[in-house]
């Protein structure tokens, strides 16, 4: 920190006066030196900080990394103490856990069932059933499923979308995206990043999978699954090196490049882990080998340890770069888990969340979700400005459509005027304090088939939650579940308790109305939410 210029003006002053008692020394400097010192006095004071750089910005996004994924232990006991449980006993992941010390975990974060409307829905703040892209895009071809909506977005984002990206590259950030990508299938504007608002892609394209995490293989183009070869990694074939590390070497030089240029800057890091194929990383494999999980399991948990050394990775970097203090780091999943463990009552890998992956249920929705400044510093006016609570778990309901809103505004960019956005800022609840402004409502609209749950729409609202199932074949059916008393979905109240079940099915309609929602379809026949009178 520079003196103020309070302080070096009274040491003029003082100069001045040493001066006026001393003529030799007087007359030895010119009137011009002496107009200068007497300037220096009366040059405006500062009292006020400064206005703070933008902060750097890194979404670090793990694909199909689910609550229970980690070391750090996500839930809480209706007192809001911190519950562990087996899965956070298996998996390692200390640089997690020091983030999570030094910043704020939400407990109850949600994105949608499977990954193209996640990630869309992070770059528009608005919900799935608005932007239209409501399943997983494949590279090929539209998958709408044999009685999926023929008008679903399966083209995805374009070059005339609203974009985080676009918005903060047109504020002077310098917008970078490195992995998974997914915003669209070959051949079409968002297969490529580049036409998102990115200024920099790195290894992003269409696809939603690796064809391989193995250097030797081309990550793809000389082995595994040709057909998902991962591009843009040309320099590494050949070497033996896990596609995470490559990554990741590729996000650092990144970082530099954006540091050297004096611009702010936004990192999508987006790491194909922990997608399957289940490929072991060779760096962490000797930890597990003696673990009674199953062979697919320790693979698996050798990609959640590959993304954790990344992320400590990073931060170690940006701590050298001295910008540590300037930058904030979100991490989460895009989807629940999908980590390879058994099934059973339809209980896996959220366990003790019910379901995984491409469900209905808690599982397929909750993810981790972490923000904190990469180096904390009550004194730094940024983190005065945007303050974050350390070692503090916020129960209050945020999901992934929440950060185009949160990151605007913590940007100090304003929202594109007229534009739908469903997403709330989580700033106030950053705090650890409870944002009354806002709705606890997460809709995830499904409405396709060939997933682990098909051709349903569930929504959450406060304590409450709704599951309605389309009638492909047969009458529509409910499930109806209090979070509250049954975080863990044991207890189905829709025959038991009709008013609140009333009650949930008039705000899903409006919810599905207002967003102009596609349906399933049947015989060319719109399966729109059915509710009695």
């Amino acid at each position: 920190m520079s003196k103020p210029v309070w302080k070096a003006n009274l040491h003029t002053l003082g100069l001045l006066f040493h001066f006026s008692l001393n003529p030799n020394l007087m007359s030895k400097f010119s009137s011009v030196l002496l107009s200068f010192l007497i300037g220096l006095c009366f040059l405006p004071s500062s009292s006020a900080q400064p206005n703070p750089l933008p902060p750097n910005i890194i979404v670090f996004l793990i694909d199909d990394m689910g609550l229970m994924d980690t070391s750090v232990p996500f839930l809480t006991d209706a007192e809001g103490h911190i519950l562990t449980y087996p899965l956070n006993e298996f998996y390692q992941t200390p640089n997690m856990e020091i983030l999570a010390s030094q910043g704020i975990r939400f407990s109850n974060f949600y994105a949608h069932s499977v990954c193209s409307p996640s990630r869309t829905s992070m770059l528009t703040g608005q919900n799935s059933a608005r932007h239209g892209v409501t399943n997983w895009i494949r590279s090929e071809e539209n998958n709408s499923t044999a009685f999926g909506p023929e008008d679903w977005n399966w083209q995805g984002l374009d070059r005339n979308s609203t974009t985080l990206p676009r918005i903060l590259q047109q504020h002077g950030y310098k917008t970078i995206h490195v992995g998974k990508a997914h915003f669209g299938p070959f051949n079409s504007p968002g297969e490529d990043p580049l036409n998102l608002g990115f200024e920099i892609n790195i290894a992003g394209s269409s696809i939603g999978q690796p064809g391989s995490y193995l250097g030797e293989e081309g990550f793809g183009h000389t082995g595994g699954n040709k057909s998902r070869a991962v591009p843009g990694l040309e320099k590494y074939h050949g070497q033996d090196i896990f596609l995470t590390e490559a990554l990741t070497l590729e996000a650092k030089a990144a970082i530099t490049q954006a540091h050297e240029e004096g611009k702010p800057f936004f990192l999508n890091m987006s790491h194909y882990a922990v997608h399957a194929p289940f490929y072991s990383d060779p760096r962490f494999a000797e930890k597990y080998k003696n673990s009674d999980m199953p062979e697919k399991a320790k693979a698996y948990a050798t990609l959640i340890e590959g993304i954790d050394k990344s992320l400590g990775d990073i931060i170690k970097h940006l701590q050298e770069l001295g910008v540590g203090e300037n930058t904030l780091i979100l991490f989460l999943g895009d989807n629940g888990s999908d980590a390879p463990l058994p099934i059973e009552d339809d209980y896996s890998s959220s366990s003790p969340i019910k379901g995984k992956k491409g469900n209905h249920w808690e599982g397929g929705m909750r993810v981790p979700f972490i923000a904190a400044w990469v180096s904390t510093d009550p004194d730094e006016p940024i983190q005065q400005k945007i303050p974050i609570a350390q070692n503090t778990i916020q129960q209050q309901l945020g999901s992934i459509i929440d950060l185009f809103p949160t990151l605007l505004q913590l940007a100090d960019i304003p929202l594109p005027d007229s534009y739908e956005l469903d997403g709330f800022s989580l700033q106030t609840q950053f705090m650890g304090i409870l944002d009354t402004t806002r709705t606890e409502r997460f809709l995830n609209h499904f409405p396709h088939g060939d997933h682990r749950s098909n051709y349903f729409t569930s929504l959450v609202d406060g304590n409450w939650k709704l599951i309605y199932h389309y009638p492909i074949e047969g009458e529509p059916a409910y499930e109806l579940f209090n979070l509250k008393k049954d975080p863990f979905e044991t207890e189905n109240l829709a025959d038991s308790n009709p008013e609140q079940l009333n009650k949930m099915r008039k705000i899903l309609a409006e919810e599905l109305r207002e967003k102009k929602a596609s349906f399933p379809e049947v015989g060319g026949r719109r399966l729109e939410l059915v509710i009695p009178d």
